[in-house]
């Protein structure tokens, strides 16, 4: 079984083989020599075991790990695999034996040494194990703690108030523009999935090529094959998260007995739990164990019988479909890999799991595709909305949901986790603001070409800045009104298009009562005159930002608030969907328009933190505060002291998201870049934050970063003639 690697000028690794076996062998040994140390952090997160190197911060992660059995889930769907689809599980096993060997014949990281350890041995199931633990949180199911206990503590007409894409949550961009509306006559697929920036990046540009297929695409580190962005030659295909809810919550009553522990049914009965005890190592601290209870609706996540750690009585267990069917839906991927039709990866689709996407696909035979792909498990309404009583009955899975389709619109479909196809899976989607402004982007040019693309995926435009904005215009006029000045600098916002609706909330009579300083005048009239871009040399989106924050924090700390200031005491990992800072800055928009809010002066909040920011201004540009800021599972000495500044924000196409109130620097955004053009495949393009390369030292560590911030994107290349061969193996 023989195999060649070659790369091309960005060092993105090109494989052929005699065999989709021998193919698969050949990524993972690759993919080990490329990123060993990212694929040693991924594989000790799937058993919950990064504690040990990484030290206490990694500990709740490895504890819901642990509880919610995600490498147990991982070895069921393993063995469901080999006895349901046998070829599948052989070419899984390549791809691992693939990374044993790159692991123990590549030069070792450093990353190892400084850590001393050893590159440990993966098993056939552990990349399923990656999979889960990079898609565990994929579909929120925090955010229906965060809807209980904002519910609890102002009432349930908050929960619509503070609705929005939550702040844990993954997104992406993605559209497909039909033949009749590109230069060539064929298809385009374009779009930017949005993540949590890590170095290595989570996404590999892999070719891979042998007698049956030849498939460009973005494969996931850990993972054989190319799972959401791939190009064969004569069908490509793409994905956005489509927001679904498919993860449940149940509260559970658990008691300790002689034999272990029960919990209450919805029989009205006392049923025995599956419990075990396991033990985490902490580096630099004393081990930690950890119960394991596992009830009849799943593993127990958070609390247990005695509680929560601050003694509230309380246990919630998490159903999530693989651990049900024991299936991870790794059947479809070579499927994808064979597709030459959208009917074939259509057909593939079928098989997916999780997570749930809205998938457009493209044939060169004119064939488009725009569909749901995953499991949504049949079950009552409430049990999308929070966690609902294990003991009562009534809230069980009833069978699955069948995955909605939709067409295009004018020859075109927009998907960036907007209310869309996936509307009657979900609960909470992301505000149409990046969908709508794609939308109207792609409406203003009747052909579009595979080199155009880049000018929709760096849109800097915020329709989301409406109802802050139109609250500064009252205030402002108020003031011109009362002094009897005008300003020079305009105040006339630039005219939306992008669907916002108009400011419903009155600011109260004594709105304009007091004249603005005339610093906050004029910062305000600016504000107006701004042209909404969020670029990073914009002084004025440093303005807009600076209020923005100041107007977050000031809402988030009135007293009207306080009482959901404190959150519950669940793990740490689940804490970023129960801070009230982050979630009143990403539903500021909502906050800002509604008729009522608790009371709360919200005119009087603008001024105070307009107010607020001309006396202090920034001092520089958006860029300059607003910095990319990656994730890296250790700290990095040949890192850049200073990270990049960067353009876009939290609903702009070129989505960059800070965290309002808390910091401008961005820890989300487009984890690649793509355009798959299906008139001809060399005339593709993509890029990726940082560079095809995980290992220190390497050229191509950070080569595309440049691009990658200026827009830019990198050739596709898939004529190996034209490739650098680098061995036979």
């Amino acid at each position: 079984m023989s195999a060649e690697t070659y790369r091309d000028a960005w060092g993105i690794p090109h494989l052929r083989a005699d065999s989709a076996a021998g193919l698969a062998r050949a990524q993972g040994r690759v993919t080990a020599r490329d990123r060993a140390w990212q694929l040693e952090v991924e594989r000790h997160r799937a058993q919950g075991t990064s504690a040990s190197f990484l030290g206490p911060e990694a500990l709740s992660w490895d504890r819901l790990a642990r509880r919610a059995r995600l490498a147990d889930t991982a070895r069921r769907c393993f063995t469901a695999l080999e006895r349901q689809d046998p070829e599948t599980a052989a070419w899984v096993r390549a791809y691992v034996d693939g990374v044993n060997e790159g692991l123990t014949t590549g030069e070792p990281a450093p990353e190892f040494a400084r850590t001393g350890l050893a590159p440990g041995r993966w098993e056939p199931w552990t990349p399923l194990g990656v999979w889960l633990a990079t898609h565990i949180l994929f579909a929120g199911f925090p955010a229906k703690l965060w809807r209980e206990h904002i519910a609890a503590h102002l009432g349930p007409e908050a929960v619509a108030l503070f609705a929005a894409d939550g702040p844990g949550t993954a997104g992406s961009n993605g559209w497909l523009v039909s033949g009749g509306r590109t230069t060539t006559g064929h298809a385009l697929i374009a779009g930017d999935p949005h993540r949590f920036i890590e170095e290595p990046g989570v996404y590999q540009q892999i070719h891979l090529s042998c007698p049956e297929f030849d498939v460009v695409g973005l494969a996931v580190p850990g993972v054989p094959g190319i799972a959401h962005f791939g190009h064969t030659g004569t069908v490509a295909w793409a994905i956005t998260n489509a927001m679904a809810d498919y993860q449940d919550l149940y509260r559970e009553r658990l008691r300790r007995t002689g034999a272990g522990v029960e919990a209450l049914g919805p029989d009205g009965t006392w049923h025995r739990a599956a419990r075990h005890t396991e033990r985490i190592d902490v580096a630099g601290e004393e081990t930690v164990e950890v119960e394991v209870i596992e009830t009849g609706r799943g593993p127990v996540i958070a609390g247990g019988p005695e509680g929560l750690d601050d003694g509230t009585p309380a246990a919630l267990s998490l159903r999530y479909p693989p651990r049900v069917t024991a299936d991870l839906g790794f059947g479809a991927l070579l499927p994808l890999l064979r597709a030459r039709t959208v009917a074939d990866v259509d057909r593939a689709l079928d098989a997916w799991t999780e997570p749930v996407n809205v998938v457009q696909a493209a044939d060169t035979g004119g064939g488009l595709l725009h569909r749901v792909a995953g499991r949504v498990p049949v079950r009552p309404e409430a049990n999308g909305l929070r966690p609902v009583p294990a003991w009562e009955p009534g809230h069980e899975w009833t069978g699955w949901h069948t995955p909605p389709r939709a067409g295009l619109t004018d020859g075109v479909a927009v998907m960036a986790n907007q209310r869309g196809p996936a509307t009657p899976l979900g609960v909470e989607f992301a505000p149409p603001h990046r969908a709508d402004r794609i939308t109207a982007l792609l409406a203003g040019r009747e052909r579009w070409s595979a080199s155009d693309m880049p000018t929709i995926h760096t849109d800097t435009h915020l329709a989301s800045a409406t109802p802050l904005l139109a609250h500064i215009k009252r205030l402002t006029t108020a003031t011109t009104q009362t002094t009897g000045t005008t300003s020079t600098t305009g105040t006339t916002p630039t005219t939306q298009t992008t669907g916002a609706t108009p400011l419903t909330q009155t600011t109260g009579a004594a709105t304009g009562t007091t004249p603005l300083t005339p610093e906050a005048a004029a910062l305000g009239a600016r504000l107006l005159a701004w042209d909404r871009r969020m670029d990073a040399d914009s002084t004025d989106a440093a303005a807009y930002a600076a209020v923005r924050a100041a107007v977050v924090r000031r809402l988030a700390a009135h007293p009207a608030l306080a009482p959901a200031a404190a959150p519950p005491a669940y793990p740490e990992v689940l804490q970023p969907w129960l801070a009230l800072v982050p979630r009143v800055a990403y539903a500021l928009e909502h906050l800002l328009r509604a008729d009522d809010l608790y009371g709360i002066d919200r005119a009087a909040t603008v001024r105070a933190a307009l107010e607020e920011v001309a006396a202090d201004p920034p001092a520089g540009t958006w860029g300059d505060t607003h910095r990319l800021a990656p994730w890296r599972a250790l700290p990095d000495a040949t890192a850049p002291g200073r990270e990049p500044g960067l353009s876009g924000d939290h609903d702009c196409v070129l989505c960059t998201s800070p965290v309002p109130g808390l910091t401008d620097r961005a820890a989300r955004g487009p984890a690649a870049r793509y355009v798959w053009d299906l008139a001809d495949r060399q005339n593709s393009r993509w890029v990726v934050p940082h560079g095809a390369s995980g290992a220190p030292g390497s050229a191509h560590r950070r080569d595309q970063q440049a691009l990658w911030l200026t827009g830019e994107l990198v050739p596709v290349v898939t004529d190996f003639t034209r490739l650098t061969k680098e061995s036979d193996d």
